[in-house]
C-alpha cells in the first residue's frame, strides 16, 4: 500500500518529538508499504540554536534528512516540507498531489498538516489525535460559537478527514469526560520501533527520571465549563515525593519551572536542551536512567482519557520501569510489574519501593509491556485495520 505521513520533525527538531514521528515512517515501511513523509503546517518552524521560530528553513530540513539517516529509515526521494510561503523543500508539488491522489491511506499524525485540496484524494484520510482533550476543546468552540476565525478554520480541517484515531484509549468508556462531537474515535496509541530502543539493563543506574515541560499551553483547553491545566498542577501534588521516598528523582524540565522551589524540595534538575536537543542524547538520557517517574497534563488526568505516554512506551522498550500517573490507562495496559500506576502520593511511593524491591525483574517486565503493546507492526496493523484499507 501507499501511505502519507505527516509530522512535526522539521517544524520541532528536537529529540523526542523525532522519534515519535520516524516511527510511523519506520513501522508501516517495516509492514512493507511505501511510506510518503509530509510536513506542511503553515507555520515557521522552530531553531532551537536561537530557541526562536524562523523563516530560515535549511537548517531544519537538514536535521530532517538527517533525523532520517539515524534512525535508518530510506526515504529517498518521498518526502516534502512546505515552508509558509509556498516552497516546497524535497519532492515538488505536484509530485505530492500525484502521492497524495494515489495513496490508501492519508495518516495527518497530531492533525499536524493542513489538508490543502491538493493533498486529498487518498482512499483513506485519517486524523491522528494525540493531544486528546484539546482537540475536542476546539471542536466544542466551534459548536458553541465561541472560536476564534482560526480556530474555527481549523476545525474546519479536522472534519474534514473521514476516520478519526486518538491517544485518548479510554474515550468510549463512559467515566471519560472528553466529548466525541459527533465523532467516532478510535483508540491507537504510539508505535515504536523496537530495534531503535534495545534493551539497557544498568543495575548501577541512579535516577529515576523525565522530560517534561511545566506549563506551555497559552490558551488552555475548556469543556463543559471546566477548564483543564498543563503538567504544573498535576506535578504540585507531588511536590514533596523526594522526601518520602530515597529513589532520586531528576526531571529535565522545560518552561517556566519554579527551579529553586523543586531544588528545595529534593528534585535534582538537568536541562532539557542538553538531555533531549538530538534523538542521540535523547536515547542515551533514557537508557541511563533507573526508570521513569512521571506525572501528565491534567487535561489528560482529570478527563480520565486513557492517555499514555509516547516517552514512557520509550522507556520501557529500553527496560526501564515507569511510575506514572495514572489518566485511566490503567484499564488497558498491564500494571504491577515494570509498570506502575499511581493516583496519590501514597501510590507513586508504592510504586517506587516496588521497583527496588526486584529491580531485575521489574526491567525484563517494562521491555515485555512494550514488546507486547507498542510493537510497530502491531500498533500499526490494528491502525490500518479500523481504517478500513485492509
Amino acid at each position: 500500500m501507499k501511505i502519507v505521513v505527516t509530522g512535526l520533525i522539521a517544524t520541532y527538531p528536537l529529540g523526542g518529538v523525532s522519534w515519535d514521528y520516524i516511527a510511523y515512517v519506520a513501522g508501516f515501511a517495516q509492514l512493507g508499504h511505501e511510506v510518503f513523509y509530509l510536513e506542511d503546517t503553515g507555520n515557521w518552524f522552530y531553531d532551537p540554536r536561537a530557541q526562536t521560530f524562523t523563516a530560515e528553513v535549511d537548517f531544519n530540513v537538514r536535521y530532517l534528512l538527517d533525523a532520517f539517516a539515524y534512525s535508518g529509515v530510506e526515504i529517498g526521494g518521498r518526502w516534502a516540507v512546505r515552508s509558509p510561503d509556498g516552497v516546497y523543500h524535497g519532492a515538488g508539488e505536484a509530485a505530492v498531489a500525484r502521492f497524495c491522489r494515489q495513496a490508501d491511506l492519508f495518516l495527518n499524525v497530531s492533525g499536524a498538516c493542513w489538508l490543502r485540496d491538493s493533498y486529498r484524494g487518498a482512499r483513506r484520510t485519517a486524523y491522528l489525535d494525540s493531544d486528546p482533550c484539546y482537540s475536542q476543546a476546539k471542536l466544542m468552540a466551534v459548536e458553541r460559537g465561541t472560536a476564534s476565525e482560526d480556530v474555527a478554520y481549523s476545525v474546519g480541517l479536522i472534519r474534514a478527514h473521514d476516520c478519526f484515531f486518538s491517544f485518548a484509549e479510554n474515550i468510549a468508556h463512559p467515566s471519560c469526560r472528553i466529548p466525541h462531537c459527533g465523532l467516532t474515535w478510535l483508540p491507537t496509541r504510539q508505535p515504536l520501533v523496537l530495534e531503535h530502543w534495545p534493551m539497557s539493563f544498568e543495575p548501577q543506574a541512579q535516577a529515576f527520571t523525565t522530560v517534561m515541560s511545566w506549563k506551555t499551553d497559552v490558551t488552555l483547553p475548556a469543556i463543559d465549563g471546566v477548564t483543564y491545566g498543563g503538567k504544573d498542577v498535576e506535578f504540585a501534588k507531588f511536590l514533596d515525593l523526594p522526601r518520602h521516598t530515597p529513589a532520586v528523582l531528576e526531571v529535565a524540565v522545560a518552561g517556566s519551572a519554579p527551579v529553586a522551589q523543586l531544588r528545595a524540595a529534593g528534585w535534582r534538575l538537568a536541562d532539557p536542551r542538553e538531555k533531549s536537543g538530538t534523538m542521540a542524547a535523547y536515547r542515551e538520557y533514557l537508557a541511563h536512567s533507573r526508570g521513569e517517574w512521571s506525572v501528565a497534563k491534567n487535561a489528560y488526568v482529570a478527563s480520565r482519557s486513557g492517555w499514555f505516554s509516547t516517552r514512557s512506551a520509550v522507556y520501557l522498550a529500553l527496560g526501564k520501569p515507569v511510575v506514572v500517573q495514572d489518566t485511566g490507562f490503567s484499564a488497558y495496559y498491564p500494571t504491577g510489574a515494570g509498570l506502575f500506576a499511581f493516583d496519590t502520593l501514597e501510590q507513586a511511593v508504592a510504586g517506587l519501593a516496588a521497583v527496588a524491591a526486584d529491580y531485575p525483574r521489574h526491567c525484563q517486565a517494562a521491555r515485555a509491556i512494550a514488546e507486547q503493546e507498542f510493537a510497530a507492526p502491531r500498533v500499526l496493523g490494528r491502525l490500518l485495520h479500523d481504517a478500513g484499507v485492509i
